[in-house]
């Protein structure tokens, strides 16, 4: 007994490894309640032991993992399942997954072992061959590929939660299509992508017309402001010289009126100044015919006075020529002495040169009163 002693102890002791938990197995009570975590625990030797579970996050994955490709191991299979056509599909999966510590005595007590295997796989593809027959290939590949994994996450969430397992992640990683439907889909996409690609280009442009017609309209309505801000300086403008020409009336009104005053003065002041000189003129008439009146009344009396005292100095000439007759002789040489040099009278013709002359004289005087006379009239 001393010898088995030491055997018993270490059989009662389990340690429990970092990373995975365990659940106590009675040989009469079947699976214990409760979960044994990383450490150290007591059992019942011989009549206890402890399965252990993997609590770690795990993956499922269907097709080949990068995780293969990176090793160059290239193994696996992608999950086959049919989609609305009829058409065959594989599909590469991963699931990341893990044990809830909390329902191992469940676990161990109801499900298959191990869990990877018996559980896991099954619940993955049936939830996906379930799903995919309600889509067509199209929409599975492309257009409802997110909605497609969602869904499936969801069921497989659902159906392994009730079993222990807490799903966190389910990824859809590859799709591969059917040859034949592969090269008429590529062909589509393709269209689709030229369709798309067309689509985008007549977007850019209806943008760029649009970007064309917002440049015109802010243009346009530039154009109308400016145009409204011009109109307003006029209109500005406008009032300011209705309101300057509110006050300039007035000294334009005055200025007119003075301007009128001037006119009328100056016509006034040209009337005055032709009446003047036409008065001035008239005055200056009279004067000159007065001028020439007393002119002409100096002049006749001039000349009745000289013809008067040229009769009285012919008188008193003919009485002193009368008494003196010689003095005929010294007059006639002395108005002809300087043509005169030598003058000579016969003795026997006494007096006849001087009644020559004498007769000359008489006739030259009556011509000289008859010309006087002509000139008064």
């Amino acid at each position: 007994m001393l010898a088995w002693a030491p055997l018993l102890i270490s059989a009662a002791i389990v340690f429990v490894p970092s990373g995975m938990a365990g659940v106590r197995v009675s040989l009469t009570q079947g699976t214990l309640a409760g979960t044994l975590y990383p450490g150290v625990h007591i059992v019942t030797p011989l009549a206890e032991h402890v399965e252990l579970f993997n609590t770690r996050d795990q993956v499922f994955t269907t097709g080949v993992s990068e995780e293969s490709l990176a090793k160059g191991t290239a193994k696996g299979e992608a999950l086959n399942v049919q989609a609305k056509e009829g058409l065959s599909l594989g599909l590469a999966i991963t699931v990341r997954y893990q044990v809830d510590p909390k329902h191992l005595d469940y676990i161990q007590a109801n499900l298959p072992q191990p869990l990877e295997k018996e559980i896991v796989p099954a619940v993955v593809a049936t939830a996906w061959r379930e799903l995919v027959p309600a889509y067509t290939v199209r929409e599975v590949f492309s257009t409802k590929r997110e909605e497609v994994r969602q869904r499936a996450s969801e069921m497989i969430r659902k159906r392994l939660a009730a079993d222990g397992i807490v799903v966190k992640e389910v990824m859809l990683r590859d799709i591969q299509l059917p040859a034949e439907y592969a090269q008429g889909l590529e062909s589509l996409l393709l269209k689709e992508q030229e369709n798309d690609r067309m689509g985008v280009e007549t977007e850019i442009h209806q943008k760029q017309v649009k970007i064309a017609e917002a440049d015109a309209e802010a243009t346009k309505a530039q154009q109308v402001k400016q145009a409204e801000g011009q109109a307003a300086v006029r209109v500005l403008e406008a009032k300011g010289e209705a309101d300057a020409m509110q006050y300039l009336l007035p000294l334009k009104q005055k200025q007119i009126e003075q301007s009128k005053l001037e006119a009328e003065a100056r016509k006034e002041t040209t009337v005055k100044g032709a009446e003047a000189a036409g008065e001035a003129k008239i005055i200056d008439s009279k004067a000159e015919m007065e001028r020439r009146k007393l002119l002409a009344q100096a002049e006749a009396e001039r000349i009745r006075i000289t013809a008067i005292a040229d009769a009285e100095r012919m008188k008193n000439e003919g009485i002193v020529l009368k008494q003196n007759p010689l003095l005929i002789n010294k007059i006639i040489a002395e108005r002809l002495s300087d043509k005169l040099q030598i003058m000579m009278v016969p003795a026997d013709g006494k007096f006849f040169f001087t009644n020559d002359v004498m007769r000359g004289m008489n006739t030259s005087n009556h011509v000289s009163q008859a010309d006087d006379a002509a000139g008064d009239k």
